[in-house]
C-alpha cells in the first residue's frame, strides 16, 4: 500500500507531508509560493516539487491539495484565490496530469476543519467553528460531526466579511475585510506602523528596517516583552474576537477553534480575542459563550485534512 500525501498551498508557503491513517505526519517538506502576480503554473510547479520531495522513493496512493482559495463544489477548480494567481483554474486536472496518483482538491480551511474535528481540538464536539489566521483568514464549520461546505462548496470564507465600511483595501478587491484587521498581514502591518526610532527587540530583529519585518519576528519580539509587538497582537486579537462574535451569533457552535500560523502566539492572541468575543456577542450576559481554544494540529492541519480526505476517497 502506498502513502497518502497532503499539501497545504497558502499565500506564502507550500507545506507537504506524508500522513498515516491516524492523522500523524510522518514526513514533511517546506516550500514557498511565488505570490499572486505570477503564472498559475508557477504555483503548481511548487506543489509538484514539494510532493516529489516528501514522497521520496515511496509509492503514492493519493494526494490531497488544500488550497487557499474558493474551490468549486466538484473539487475541480479554484474559482478565486485572493493571495494566489488562480482564477477559475482547473487545478485538479492539471495536477492529475503530473502525478500517477489520484488528486483531491479542497479549500485549505475546510481541510483543516476536517482534521481538527477528526484528530484535534474539535474531536467529539457536535459542532465546531474553525478560524485560521495566516496570510489571511480562512474558516470552516462542522455541523453534526461533518464539515459543511455550502451549496456551491465555498462556505467558510469568513476573512472577506466586511467589518469596517470603506476600511483598508483588501487583496480581494474590496475594502474593510476582516482579514485586513486580524491576520498575519495585519499583525506585521500594525507592528510596522508603530516601529519608531527607539531601540526595541523588534527593531533589532529586523535591523531597523520595517520592510524586513515578518510575522515570526513579531511573535519572537512579543515573547521577549517588546511592547510594540505585544500591542500588535492585542489589536489582532481584539479584531479576531469582534469577527468571531458575528460568527457565533450566526451559527451558535459548541466550540470555537483558532488555528493558522498566527495562533502560535497562544494566549497572547487568544486572551484579547476571548474578551472581545464576550463583549461583542449580542446577549452575551444571558447566553453561554462558547469556549475559544487553540487548534491542536498546528500548521499541519490543512495538509492532514487533505491527506485524510484523499486517502478516504482512494479506498
Amino acid at each position: 500500500m502506498g502513502c497518502w500525501i497532503g499539501v497545504d498551498v497558502g499565500g506564502s508557503k507550500v507545506l507537504a507531508g506524508v500522513v498515516d491513517e491516524t492523522g500523524a505526519v510522518v514526513r514533511i517538506a517546506h516550500g514557498s509560493t511565488p505570490g499572486r502576480l505570477v503564472a498559475a503554473q508557477a504555483v503548481e510547479d511548487a506543489v509538484v516539487e514539494a510532493v516529489t520531495t516528501v514522497a521520496g522513493q515511496d509509492e503514492v496512493s493519493a494526494i490531497g491539495v488544500a488550497a487557499a482559495g474558493f474551490v468549486d463544489r466538484e473539487g475541480a477548480r479554484v474559482v478565486f484565490a485572493p493571495h494566489l494567481p488562480w482564477r477559475g483554474e482547473d487545478v485538479r486536472a492539471r495536477l492529475q496530469e503530473r502525478f500517477a496518483a489520484p488528486v483531491l482538491l479542497d479549500n485549505d480551511a475546510t481541510c483543516a476543519a476536517h482534521a481538527e474535528a477528526a484528530y484535534g481540538a474539535g474531536r467529539g464536539a457536535a459542532s465546531m467553528l474553525l478560524v485560521t489566521l495566516g496570510t489571511g483568514i480562512g474558516g470552516g464549520l462542522v455541523l453534526d460531526g461533518r464539515v459543511w461546505r455550502g451549496h456551491h462548496g465555498m462556505a467558510g470564507e469568513f476573512g472577506h466579511m466586511q467589518v469596517v465600511p470603506d476600511g483598508a483595501a483588501c487583496e480581494c478587491g474590496r475594502r474593510g475585510c476582516w482579514e485586513q484587521y486580524s491576520s498575519g498581514n495585519a499583525l506585521v502591518r500594525g507592528a510596522r506602523s508603530q516601529l519608531g526610532s527607539q531601540p526595541t527587540v523588534l527593531a533589532e530583529l529586523c535591523g531597523g528596517d520595517p520592510a524586513r519585518l515578518t510575522g515570526p519576528m513579531v511573535t519572537e519580539a512579543a515573547a521577549s516583552g517588546d511592547l510594540v509587538a505585544r500591542a500588535a497582537f492585542s489589536s489582532v486579537g481584539r479584531w479576531l474576537g469582534v469577527g468571531l462574535a458575528n460568527l457565533v451569533a450566526a451559527f451558535d457552535p459548541a466550540l470555537v477553534v483558532v488555528g493558522g500560523g498566527v495562533s502560535a502566539a497562544g494566549e497572547r492572541l487568544l486572551e484579547p480575542a476571548r474578551d472581545a468575543l464576550a463583549s461583542s456577542l449580542v446577549g452575551a450576559g444571558h447566553r453561554e459563550v462558547p469556549a475559544l481554544v487553540p487548534a491542536r494540529l498546528g500548521s499541519a492541519a490543512g495538509l492532514v485534512g487533505a491527506a485524510a480526505l484523499a486517502g478516504a476517497g482512494s479506498r
